[in-house]
């Protein structure tokens, strides 16, 4: 499977519209992510399939 998005890009969920950066790839497709939650200052991370997402405008 072709790999739509490369480590460090910026990408959108479609789940509820936040901003993300790529960290790796898991499985096929499933990509590990990168978010900044403004209200308690805290960068999380977690694991999304790879068809819920979007490239960021």
């Amino acid at each position: 499977m072709k790999r739509l998005y490369r480590k460090g890009e910026r990408v959108r969920s479609k789940i509820d519209g936040k901003v993300m950066e790529v960290l790796r790839y898991l499985k096929s497709n499933l990509v590990e992510v990168m978010t900044f939650d403004p209200q308690s200052r805290e960068v999380r991370t977690k694991q999304v399939r790879e068809d819920k997402l979007s490239k960021a405008a």
